[in-house]
């Protein structure tokens, strides 16, 4: 089992072979967002297309080779050493339009009693955060 950090969090899901990251299609839906359609791989309106004639490259079965999608939509993708760990990233141009926008990341913090709250849980509402830096 791999370990996988994603701005979504941290997931225990998949397998590594080599270079490459095997995950279920639900894994990497709620991992990355990316899904599988007969377009391609999708996250919200990009979709990347198949290579035609590669497409075992990327699937078999119900799974799909993260590490090589990113690879292939410019996304940036590390692993540990030993490929027990990943973490998967989103790309300068994602963020881009994210900033272009005025559109804020999902963060998620705990709070003093250790609870987890999430931007996303706040869509819709004024919110306002402040932050600091020591340096």
């Amino acid at each position: 089992m791999a370990t996988l950090l994603t701005e979504r969090g941290r997931f225990e899901a998949g397998r590594s072979d080599g270079e490459s990251l095997w995950l279920s299609s639900a894994a990497l839906g709620e991992a990355t967002g990316w899904e599988l359609k007969p377009e391609g791989f999708c996250r919200d309106d990009i979709c990347v297309p198949l290579p035609p004639g590669r497409e075992a490259e990327f699937k078999r079965g119900n799974e799909v080779d993260a590490a090589r999608l990113f690879r292939h939509a410019g996304q940036p993708i590390v692993a540990s050493r030993d490929k027990s760990v990943w973490s998967l990233g989103t790309s300068a141009g994602i963020r881009t339009n994210a900033l272009e926008n005025l559109e804020a990341p999902d963060v998620a913090l705990p709070d003093l009693d250790g609870k987890i709250h999430r931007l996303s849980d706040q869509r819709g509402k004024k919110v306002f955060l402040s932050t600091w830096a020591s340096w």
